[in-house]
């Protein structure tokens, strides 16, 4: 009998040899020459105060030349309708895997959008109650709030190969928009005064509506039509003159020869303003919409944005706007107890999506939630949903903060679900800054040493005990627990709340103490942005800094965005005696050649642009001769490069002293953004830095209440602690300060906490502890005194 054989191990196969990312060279934003190595299929986590180049390194190289590369496999016709993405500034990127991206943009730039809608849970509905629904109404589109009902008839030609006749056709779709409200769920007035002043004529400007000026495309359409005449005061109009200035249909029009449309005021507003997300617009423009629109829930759909028709057709007795009006945590009880095998898959599909809302601490939104209405931290969960179930392996998940917005509570649920995805064989990789999420890390890469020219550079790579150990910023302040003032600050005055109602809220009655530093806290979707943004935000005084994007082109930067550039200007202008718009790259000063953006950009079809510095102003945006005017000693593009703490120097005393610009540039000093250049363009910024952007520019503004819409989102450990002392600052001076936050050590530092919970959505609503800090570690009643207690090590 032969001996069995002794199995000799094999060599490792080649294919399991590529267990790295691989980065050399690295040079995107302010990323210098960064080299690295990152584990696949591990969960890591990027750290550095803001500013040091996480995101550069994370986003805008890794993910960015992923996706780049993905693009790429697909046929040039294909690409050319595709967003075009330039290669980053890296030598060497190996090891890529699929990027999936889930950032924290927020959701929506459209007011028919909603949380159904953005996910596929609405089009899974409309077909459950197209074959369920009784009376049957008709497909899936009769149940949708975005597409109207058409009905048509006419004649059309049929041709059959050397013949040609004519037939009669009649076309119906039944859709599901309320036709009162076109599916937008509320009916809009409009305050005339708002729109002109009827004591001047056109010619004299009557028009208030940004935009519509007399010198421009519209004043020639209005002064042209001959429906009116431009120079009869408005007041004056006859009736059917006001009506056609107002009200008029489109109507095709000749002016000066040239073939235009004319169309009334408000249908022409309702088509440019109206149909846009108010959050997306530009702050003048929104402040004209909020003025002169009121908005009211529409009589004929009761806010449903659905047909008379959609809304009869019920399964058992709820309807589909039944249905999306639900706390999602209570549809998911409702689908899972419908049982139908006709349509088992779709009821096992729906059931899947709706259990990945409730598990991953979303079950508190309704499916009729406008999606533009979400936090970001809200927008980034969302959009995580269709990737938890997902039957993908060996993806790059790329997660940018996945816990702002988070209680320390919802903390830990948020962990393990990264911890899921890696375990499924991903590779996760995660910009943060909450201790609770680099702890759970397996790899942590921290850049710095510090913000913007300063950072860029990888100071220390290793596990998370390594960190602790070292001796960089994230390292040193990883284990800081901010401790419980000794004493608090005696209120002034108060703000009554009373019946509050928004959202979730249970009539709530709450006076909010003036004077003092407010912290509104509670698990997410217990409602503190109801109570805050619903009953505080909108009174005289009140100056509110949310998390809304800032939307500005790439020509905008931090001194347009603040205002600071007109002191800059005038100051320039004064003291070479020329005009002051010389120094602005969007008007006179600019370089012919590149428009003052300062590169050129060419565009190569499907392929990316090129955007190469311009030869003729060698990228500082501004014609020669207006360079040779200088200021201080410098001219306006030194000016403009200059870090905000060099700038406050400059303009702070000596020749340069300009009072006006030092005061802002002591703003931006205060909110933590002393590394950013005045001529930064403004996409380039973070999160984070673009809410302390706001915040530096609505300290100018007279309120004498601040709201603030969590403002520790993107800051460093280290951070926080100069942002108290900002808060501390304004309180000092006069100011009340009301925060949203559910970061420990703003708590612990107030002299005020308003916790609302138990839990959230319909479990929510109520508040649970009004009181001191120190009360509320000492009762411990709310899951918020808990956390604080354990943080504070009371």
């Amino acid at each position: 009998m032969s001996k069995a054989k002794k199995s000799t191990p094999t060599a490792p196969h080649n294919a399991d040899s590529h267990d790295l990312i691989r980065v050399h060279g690295a040079r995107e934003n302010n990323l210098k020459d960064v080299n690295i190595e990152i584990p696949k299929r591990r969960l890591t986590v990027f750290t550095g105060v803001s500013g040091s180049g996480k995101s550069s390194l994370v986003f805008d190289t890794i993910a960015a030349e992923s996706q780049r590369l993905i693009n790429e496999t697909y046929s040039a016709f294909v690409q050319g309708f595709m967003p075009t993405l330039a290669r980053p500034d890296v030598d060497v990127l190996e090891g890529l895997t699929t990027a999936i991206i889930v950032d924290q943009e927020r959701m929506g730039g459209n007011a028919r959008s909603t949380v159904g809608t953005a996910t596929d849970a609405n089009a899974m509905l409309r077909i459950l109650f197209s074959r369920l629904g009784k009376p049957h109404i008709g497909p899936p589109s009769a149940y949708a709030f975005n597409v109207p009902s058409v009905k048509a008839a006419g004649a059309i030609t049929v041709e059959r190969g050397e013949k040609t006749r004519t037939v009669k056709e009649t076309f119906n779709r039944t859709g599901g928009m309320c036709p009162r409200c076109e599916g937008m769920g509320s009916v809009t007035d409009f305050d005339l005064a708002q729109l002109f002043d009827e004591n001047k004529s056109l010619n004299e400007g009557a028009i208030s509506v940004p935009g519509y000026s007399m010198e421009g495309w519209y004043g020639r359409i209005y002064r042209g039509c001959g429906f009116f005449d431009p120079d009869k005061p408005i007041r004056k109009f006859t009736k059917k003159e006001l009506a056609d200035l107002l009200h008029k249909e489109p109507t095709k029009i000749k002016v000066d020869g040239i073939n235009l449309t004319y169309t009334g005021l408000i249908p022409q507003i309702q088509k440019s303003f109206l149909s846009k997300d108010v959050d997306a617009m530009q702050p003048h423009v929104r402040a004209f919409v909020e003025r002169v629109v009121t908005f009211s829930t529409c009589p004929e759909c009761g806010g449903t944005r659905l047909s008379e028709g959609a809304r009869s057709s019920k399964i058992g007795k709820i309807s589909i706007a039944d249905a999306c009006a639900m706390q999602i945590s209570d549809l998911a009880q409702w689908v899972a107890g419908l049982e139908e095998p006709s349509v088992a898959p779709l009821l096992a599909a729906l059931r899947h999506s709706l259990d990945s809302f409730v598990e991953i601490g979303l079950g508190y939104l309704s499916l009729d939630r406008p999606s533009g209405t979400l936090s970001g931290g809200e927008a980034q969960r969302t959009k995580m949903i269709r990737h938890l179930g997902s039957s993908l392996t060996d993806v790059t998940y790329v997660f940018d903060e996945p816990t702002i917005g988070l209680h320390p509570h919802d903390i830990a649920r948020m962990n393990d679900l990264l911890l899921r995805l890696r375990d499924k064989g991903n590779t996760v990789l995660v910009v943060e800054h909450k201790p609770e999420t680099i702890a759970i890390a397996d790899h942590v890469v921290d850049l710095g040493p510090g913000a913007g020219t300063a950072g860029g550079k990888v100071v220390f790579e290793g596990t998370v005990d390594g960190l602790r150990a070292s001796k960089t910023l994230t390292g040193r302040h990883l284990d800081d627990r901010a401790a419980l003032k000794k004493s608090v600050r005696k209120p002034t005055g108060k703000l009554q709340v009373r019946g509050a109602k928004t959202h979730n809220l249970r009539n709530v009655d709450v006076d909010i103490p003036l004077g003092v530093l407010v912290v509104v806290t509670g698990v997410a979707g217990s409602g503190k942005s109801s109570l805050i943004h619903g009953s505080v935000s909108g009174r005289d005084g009140v100056v509110t800094v949310d998390q809304g994007a800032i939307r500005g082109s790439r020509r905008s930067n931090p001194a347009t965005y603040t205002g600071l550039l007109d002191p800059i200007r005038n100051a320039f202008a004064k003291a070479n005696g020329v005009k002051p718009a010389l120094f602005s790259a969007n008007s006179e000063g600019a370089c012919p050649t590149c428009n003052g953006a300062g590169v050129v950009y060419t565009d190569l079809a499907m392929m990316a642009s090129v955007a190469a510095p311009c030869e003729e102003c060698e990228g500082k945006r501004f014609q020669a001769s207006v360079l040779k005017y200088k200021f201080g000693g410098r001219d306006i593009s030194e000016v403009l490069a200059m870090p905000v703490a060099e700038a406050a120097q400059f303009f702070g005393d000596g020749k340069a002293r300009t009072p006006a610009a030092h005061a802002i540039l002591d703003r931006l000093a205060d909110v933590g953004l002393g590394y950013i250049s005045l001529g930064q363009p403004l996409t380039t910024l973070s999160g984070g830095e673009r809410q302390r952007l706001k915040l530096a520019t609505q300290m100018a503004e007279k309120g004498g209440i601040y709201v603030l819409d969590e403002p520790t989102t993107g800051l460093h450990l280290a951070d926080v602690e100069q942002l108290l002392g900002l808060l501390d600052r304004l309180v000092d001076s006069g100011k009340s300060v009301i925060v949203i936050e559910h970061h420990q050590a703003v708590m612990a530092h107030a002299d005020w906490i308003v916790d609302l919970g138990p839990g959230a959505g319909h479990d929510g609503g109520k508040i649970v502890f009004e009181g001191t800090p120190a009360d509320l570690v000492k009762a411990r009643s709310t899951l918020t005194g808990k956390h604080l207690a354990a943080y504070v090590g009371a």
